[in-house]
C-alpha cells in the first residue's frame, strides 16, 4: 500500500505539472468556471424565479457547481486517450510501479483541480451575490459532495478515454452524454416548469439528485434523504466505473 501511495502521488504531481505548463488547460480550469457562472447568472437571472429563492444565483450556483466539474472532467478522457495514442502509457509500464497508479494518480490530480474550481467559482460568486445559507458546516459539504462527483466523472471519463483511443474523440464523448443530462435536469430551472414528459426523466436524473443535494445544503431545510440520494448515485456509479476501468486498462496494456 505505501509502494502504491508513492506511485499514486508521483503520477498525481506529473499530472497537476502537465495543467500548469500547458496554458491552454490553465485557461480552461480558470476562464471556464467563472464564465459560467457569470454568464448564466445575468443571462437567466432576469428571467427565472424559482419559488423561494430571493435571489437566483443561489439556486444556480449548486447547478453550475456539477456543470463545471462535468466539462473540466472531459479532459481525463482525452488524457488517457493521448497517453494511449503517444506511448506514453508504454513508458509506465517499463518502470516498476503499481499499474493502477496511473488511474489513480490521475482521478486524484483532478480532484485537486475540482477543489480550485470550486473555491474559485465560490469566490465570483460570493462577488455578485451568492451566499451559503446553512452554515459553514453545510457549505464543507457541499464542497465535498461536489468533489466526489469529480471522482465519479473522472473514473466515468477514464474508462471513455481507455475504450476509444482517440483524444478527438473521448473529448466529445464524455461532453455529449453531460449536455444533455445537465439541459434535462434542475440545473437551471426547477423542474416543475418543464414538460409533463420531461419532468419524469428529470426526476430520476443523477444530474438533478446531485444538483438537489447541493442545493440543499446550500440553501438549508431538509437535506439528509437528498444527500443520501446523492451519495448512493455516487457509489453505484463507483462500483461499476473503477473496476471497468482497471480491467479495461490491464486489457490496453497486456502485451
Amino acid at each position: 500500500m505505501r509502494w502504491l501511495a508513492g506511485d499514486v502521488l508521483v503520477i498525481t504531481g506529473r499530472n497537476l505539472r502537465r495543467l500548469v505548463r500547458v496554458p491552454t488547460l490553465i485557461v480552461f480550469a480558470t476562464v471556464q468556471p467563472v464564465l459560467f457562472v457569470l454568464l448564466f447568472t445575468y443571462v437567466f437571472g432576469g428571467a427565472i424565479r424559482p419559488p423561494g429563492i430571493e435571489h437566483y444565483v443561489d439556486f444556480l450556483l449548486p447547478g453550475i457547481f456539477v456543470l463545471a466539474i462535468a466539462f473540466g472532467a472531459s479532459q481525463t478522457g482525452v488524457a488517457i486517450a493521448d497517453d494511449l495514442a503517444t506511448g506514453m502509457i508504454d513508458r509506465f509500464r517499463a518502470l516498476p510501479m503499481t499499474r493502477s497508479a496511473v488511474l489513480a494518480g490521475r482521478t486524484v490530480a483532478d480532484a485537486v483541480r475540482n477543489l480550485f474550481v470550486l473555491l474559485l467559482m465560490t469566490g465570483v460568486g460570493y462577488a455578485i451575490g451568492f451566499r451559503f445559507h446553512a452554515g459553514a458546516l453545510a457549505a464543507a459539504g457541499a464542497i465535498g459532495l461536489a468533489m466526489l462527483i469529480g471522482v465519479v466523472l473522472s473514473w466515468i471519463n477514464a474508462l471513455v478515454g481507455l475504450l476509444v483511443h482517440d483524444a478527438e474523440t473521448a473529448g466529445l464523448a464524455g461532453l455529449m452524454p453531460v449536455i444533455v443530462l445537465v439541459f434535462t435536469s434542475s440545473t437551471f430551472v426547477p423542474v416543475a416548469t418543464m414538460p409533463g414528459w420531461l419532468q419524469a426523466f428529470a426526476e430520476v436524473n443523477p444530474v438533478t439528485v446531485t444538483v438537489d443535494a447541493l442545493r440543499a445544503l446550500v440553501l438549508g431545510g431538509p437535506t439528509a434523504e437528498r444527500v443520501w440520494q446523492a451519495l448512493a448515485w455516487i457509489i453505484g456509479l463507483l462500483l461499476v466505473a473503477i473496476p471497468v476501468a482497471v480491467l479495461r486498462y490491464r486489457r490496453a496494456t497486456a502485451g
